[in-house]
C-alpha cells in the first residue's frame, strides 16, 4: 500500500473534521481539543529546539566557502526572498480588503471564545524563550563560522539530525490530526465557511504571486543573460513539476542543476549555487507565510500595518535559511517569529499552518525554479572572473 502524502492527508483531515464537528457529539470534539492542546504545548516546546537546531549550524556552514561567490549568492537569494515579501505585502493589503470582505466582517475576534475546551491540559514549557532561541542560534552560528576547529559543528549537526527527527517523525505525522481537531472544534462553533472561503481564495492568490515573482527573476536574468525570459522559465519548468511532486528543494536539486547549466550557466558557478540555493532561497515560501499570515490576522480583526511586517519580513528571510528539508520544513522554522512578532496564539499558528501546508508544493515548486534565475544572474555577474569548483553549503 503507497503511502498516502501530507497534502492528500492534510486535505482529509480537513474534510473529515468538517464531517465530526457537524454530527459528532461535543464529547469527541472535546477529546479532539484535548489532544489538540497536549500537541500544540509540545510544538511550543519544540519551536525553540528547532530555531537553535536549524539556525545555528545553518549559519556555520554558510559561514565558510567560496568567499565573494558565496557572498553573492547569498545576497541575491536574500535580496530575492525580501523582495517576494514584499509583493505579499502589497498584494495582500490592496486585495485583501476586496478579496476577503465578507471574510473580515465575519471574523472571530477571540477565536478560543467559540471553540469548545479540552478535558484536561498538560503545560509543557519550553526551556527557552523564543527569542532568547534566536540570539543563542545566532551568536553560536557566527562563533563556528568564525573557529578552525569543528568539535561544536559537529555537536550542532547531530542536534539538527535529532530536531530533524522530532519534526518528520512525531509533528508532521501528527499534524493532520490536529488540523482535524482544529477544523471539527471550529466547525462546531459555526467558523468553519469563514475559514474554508479564506482558503480558496488566499490560495488562488498565492499562485498567482508565486509566477509574477518568477516573471520578475527571469526578466532580470533574461536581461543580464541577453535571452527571452519566457523561454529561460520555460526550460526550467521540469523543475517545478518535480518540485511540486516532491514538496523537496533538496530532491529537485539534480533537475534544477541539469536545467540551469542548458539554460547557459557555467558549470562550476551552477554545481555551487544551485545546491546553496536550495538552502537559502525560499522566495515562493515567503510569499505563501506573508499571504497566509496576513490572512490570519484579517480573519482574527488585526490589521497587518508595514510598520510590523517588514521586521517579520526581514526577520523571516533570515530564519527561513535553516527551514528543515521536509514538507512544512519553512513554516515550522516560521513559528517562533509568528508568535513572538505578530503575537499569534496557538489557534492562529494551527490555522497558518493548515493554510500553508495545504499549499506547500506550490511554494517549493516556485523556490527551486526561482534558483534557476539566481544561478544565471550570478553566472553573468561573474562572468569576467576565473571561478574555481568548490562545494557548497549542503541543502536541507
Amino acid at each position: 500500500m503507497k503511502k498516502i502524502g501530507l497534502l492528500p492527508r492534510i486535505i482529509l483531515a480537513i474534510i473529515f473534521g468538517i464531517l465530526i464537528g457537524s454530527i459528532a457529539p461535543d464529547w469527541t470534539v472535546r477529546i479532539l481539543a484535548t489532544f489538540n492542546g497536549i500537541f500544540g504545548n509540545f510544538l511550543g516546546f519544540a519551536i525553540p529546539l528547532i530555531i537553535v537546531g536549524f539556525i545555528a549550524p545553518g549559519i556555520g556552514e554558510i559561514g565558510k566557502g567560496a568567499g565573494k561567490l558565496l557572498g553573492l549568492t547569498t545576497l541575491l537569494a536574500y535580496a530575492s526572498t525580501i523582495a517576494a515579501g514584499l509583493l505579499a505585502f502589497f498584494a495582500a493589503r490592496s486585495l485583501y480588503p476586496i478579496l476577503l470582505k465578507s471574510g473580515a466582517s465575519e471574523a472571530f475576534e477571540n477565536p478560543e471564545e467559540a471553540l469548545l475546551a479540552p478535558f484536561f491540559k498538560l503545560e509543557i514549557p519550553p526551556i527557552m524563550g523564543v527569542m532568547t532561541a534566536l540570539v543563542l542560534a545566532f551568536a553560536l552560528g557566527l562563533g563556528m563560522a568564525s573557529l578552525k576547529g569543528n568539535a561544536l559543528k559537529n555537536v550542532m549537526t547531530e542536534f539538527r539530525s535529532i530536531v530533524e527527527m522530532i519534526i518528520s517523525r512525531v509533528i508532521i505525522p501528527l499534524l493532520p490530526v490536529h488540523i482535524l481537531g482544529i477544523f471539527a472544534n471550529m466547525t462546531q462553533g459555526g467558523q468553519v465557511q469563514t475559514i474554508m472561503a479564506v482558503f480558496a481564495k488566499v490560495f488562488v492568490m498565492i499562485i498567482v504571486l508565486h509566477f509574477v515573482m518568477l516573471t520578475i527573476q527571469y526578466t532580470v536574468n533574461g536581461t543580464l543573460a541577453r535571452k527571452n525570459p519566457l523561454a529561460l522559465l520555460k526550460g526550467m519548468m521540469p523543475a517545478y513539476f518535480t518540485a511540486l511532486g516532491t514538496q523537496s528543494s533538496a530532491s529537485t536539486i539534480p533537475v534544477t542543476l541539469e536545467h540551469a547549466k542548458k539554460a547557459g550557466v557555467r558549470e562550476k558557478v551552477a554545481d555551487f549555487s544551485i545546491p546553496l540555493l536550495a538552502t537559502i532561497h525560499l522566495s515562493g515560501s515567503m510569499i505563501t507565510l506573508i499571504s497566509c499570515s496576513m490572512a490570519v490576522m484579517l480573519l482574527n480583526g488585526q490589521q497587518a500595518s508595514f510598520a510590523a511586517m517588514m521586521p517579520f519580513i526581514l526577520m523571516l528571510g533570515v530564519t527561513m535559511v535553516a527551514a528543515p528539508g521536509v514538507p512544512g520544513g519553512a513554516v515550522m522554522a516560521a513559528l517562533g517569529l509568528l508568535e513572538t512578532m505578530l503575537g499569534f496564539d496557538q489557534t492562529m499558528l494551527s490555522l497558518m499552518i493548515a493554510l500553508y501546508l495545504a499549499q506547500d508544493s506550490f511554494g517549493t515548486a516556485c523556490n527551486v525554479t526561482g534558483d534557476g534565475a539566481i544561478a544565471g544572474i550570478v553566472d553573468k555577474l561573474t562572468a569576467k572572473k576565473n571561478i574555481q569548483h568548490v562545494p557548497a553549503s549542503k541543502a536541507s
